[in-house]
């Protein structure tokens, strides 16, 4: 089993991934992103962190964040 400890309100430690979420975050309604070491970006939902999370490689996430600000994926 992974050890989980809280750090402060926006961040959590799980094994060796620190995951941050949003202080635009309200109600426990958030989606928490963590940099691993090994390339990697892991990104969680964080009203259930029994789920497994999302895993992308470093060059993914760029491409998604930029698609984001570029307004690729506005509805």
């Amino acid at each position: 089993m992974t050890s989980t400890t809280a750090l402060d309100g926006d961040s959590r430690q799980v094994g060796a991934a620190l995951f941050k979420k949003s202080t635009f975050c309200t109600v426990g309604s958030c989606v928490e992103v963590a940099i691993a070491g090994d390339d990697q970006v892991r990104v969680r939902d964080s009203k259930d962190l029994s789920i497994q999370s999302l895993t992308f490689t470093s060059a993914e996430w760029r491409a998604f964040v930029r698609g984001v600000k570029n307004g690729e994926f506005d509805v």
